[in-house]
């Protein structure tokens, strides 16, 4: 069975880790061929093919990429949204690549930033072939947004969307969705939300009634990310032994949506309340972060950078006495499970998926959607409460059962052959 897998990117993002490790997994517990199809290769995954394979082609990425924020300019409410909602008009047609072609099965992931127009997976859908379409955000069933937030107005017909900055009842948000709903119409494909939260959504989506959707989380490779001394992985990043590590990670540290702010206000609660607490208790932070924003947390913080190297990414995690996650809005953070695979429990808000994988004072903390003081808490609990690493023990057992490449592998396979059976 050959399965052609499309993502916008082979390295940027978490959609895109998710789609590459979804490929090796099937390849190494299936007896599924797999190709990864994106815009732009940065890897050198030899599964990876880039349809901009000359430099003439890599301008063109960029222009669509422009095009498609010059498209929204006039209608954002402000820049700060302005990659939270894509229009989906430009893109390109794959529809006739090699990979396409021949493949049995499409399997879309994240296509946005000028990659698949709305019109671009029309022309995929009417080849016929079974599409599998695995939603790491809320795009393909709404009018533009990511991510809705409290608007449910994509459980009708979009319209007087929060985003822009003259929103009404037939908006852009509106006519978009309406252009979605005439490229998903006749031929349907199966839709897999990565939680169940994000599958919930969809199925309350009028966009996709009566389309089959499922719920499969990524997979992590349990091999690669797993635990290693905690005093070793130290030294090798020549950290402190002897002090509790908070860690925060995330592609853009001071991304709005990744709730810094509110790490930072635990932060100074926690040195606030617990003194006797905060004397040991230093910060690890890794991702895109400017000096001047870390300079304004309270402890002593040790600033890794950008890592793209899996093996220091494992290092930092295991270093880790805990990890923070205060995402305001997330589906199934590949961050978490990162975390548990390598034993190191989480603190996060109960928001999206991250409620599937944070097992309450089990695994971690889950803290009341947006408080600082719950958040303090629960890096407080876990720093207490882990002494005989019971914790991390079961941060490590949830990732063996619920997201080990065997078993999403499993999964997805059973769902490929299901669709060519009932072609």
């Amino acid at each position: 069975m050959n399965v052609v897998f499309i993502n916008t990117s082979d390295s940027s993002g978490g959609a895109a880790i998710a789609c590459s490790r979804l490929q090796k997994a099937l390849e190494k517990h299936s007896s599924i061929k797999g190709d990864i199809l994106v815009q732009e290769k940065k890897t050198e995954n030899p599964a990876v093919t880039t349809i901009a394979n000359t430099s003439l082609k890599k301008q063109f990425v960029w222009a669509r990429f422009i095009a498609e924020r010059l498209l929204f300019l006039s209608y954002e409410r402000s820049k700060e949204i302005r990659f939270l909602f894509n229009r989906g008009i430009v893109g390109v047609d794959i529809s006739k690549h090699p990979l396409v072609k021949n493949a049995d099965i499409i399997h879309l992931h994240w296509v946005n930033f000028g990659f698949l127009s709305t019109g671009s997976i029309k022309k995929l859908l009417a080849l016929g072939k079974p599409v599998v379409w695995t939603f790491h955000d809320m795009w393909p069933f709404t009018g533009g947004c990511h991510h809705s937030g409290e608007c449910e107005n994509y459980q009708i017909e979009c319209g007087n969307c929060k985003f822009l900055k003259n929103p009404g009842g037939n908006d852009i948000s509106r006519k978009d969705w309406f252009s979605k709903k005439s490229a998903y119409q006749p031929n349907h494909f199966t839709a897999v939300g990565c939680s169940q939260w994000l599958s919930k959504r969809a199925r309350n989506s009028s966009l996709l009634n009566g389309f089959k959707i499922e719920s499969i989380p990524n997979p992590i490779d349990i091999t690669v990310f797993s635990p290693i001394s905690k005093a070793e992985a130290r030294r090798q990043l020549n950290l402190p032994t002897d002090k509790h590590l908070i860690l925060f990670a995330a592609m853009r540290i001071n991304a709005l949506m990744k709730g810094f702010s509110y790490f930072q206000e635990a932060l100074n609660l926690l040195k606030d309340k617990h003194p006797e607490l905060s004397q040991n208790i230093e910060l690890l932070v890794f991702g895109q972060a400017e000096d001047e924003v870390l300079n304004q947390l309270p402890f002593k913080t040790h600033k890794l950078g950008h890592l793209s190297d899996v093996k220091q990414i494992v290092l930092a995690y295991n270093t880790a006495s805990v990890f923070v996650t205060p995402s305001l809005e997330e589906n199934l953070p590949n961050t978490i499970m990162e975390s548990f695979a390598c034993g190191t429990p989480a603190v996060g808000f109960s928001i999206g998926g991250i409620p599937e994988m944070i097992d309450h004072q089990q695994n971690g903390y889950l803290s009341d959607y947006k408080s600082v003081e719950s958040l303090a808490t629960g890096i407080q609990w876990v720093l207490e409460n882990n002494k005989d690493g019971e914790i991390s023990q079961k941060a490590r057992e949830k990732v063996l059962g619920s997201y080990a490449e065997n078993i999403v592998a499993s999964q997805y396979e059973t769902l490929y052959k299901s669709l060519l059976k009932n072609k």
